[in-house]
């Protein structure tokens, strides 16, 4: 049976790694809190970025270095896109999501600071977020 490997952190930013049948596995056993952090015990636990493990083809593997370039290049457009159409709030960014959520403040693409603890708070509350690696553009 396929099986896939995440690697995953606790709120304490502990990380360790876990297999899972598939992505809705983890996705279910997340969210009943049944995932234990093995450094402290926490159960709220979410995915990290993590090297991926491919193959070209049967038995040639990627050039990692290579693959991860491409993922950092992507991840760097990707800032660029959000600095570019988003309003940076800062630390505010929990108290600004929710105003938007509310309907208190006009609706518009925003981004900014939250702890981990933050961002579950809103998801809780219905508040759409996501998370992003925020890369920088050097090295």
């Amino acid at each position: 049976m396929p099986m896939i490997l995440f690697e995953l952190r606790c709120p304490d930013q502990h990380h360790f790694e876990a297999w899972f049948k598939d992505g809705a596995a983890y996705d279910s056993q997340a969210a009943a809190g049944v995932i234990a952090c093995p450094h402290c015990g926490d159960t709220r636990i979410e995915k990290a970025l993590m090297t991926p493990r491919l193959a070209k083809a049967r038995g040639a593997a990627l050039d990692v270095p290579e693959v991860m370039g491409e993922v950092r290049k992507a991840l760097v457009s990707l800032k660029k896109t959000v600095q570019e159409n988003c309003d940076y709030v800062g630390e505010r960014f929990p108290e600004e999501a929710r105003k938007i959520h509310y309907g208190e403040t006009e609706a518009r693409g925003i981004y900014g600071k939250a702890t981990s603890e933050e961002a579950r708070e809103l998801e809780d509350e219905g508040v759409s977020v996501q998370r992003l690696p925020w890369v920088s553009e050097g090295n």
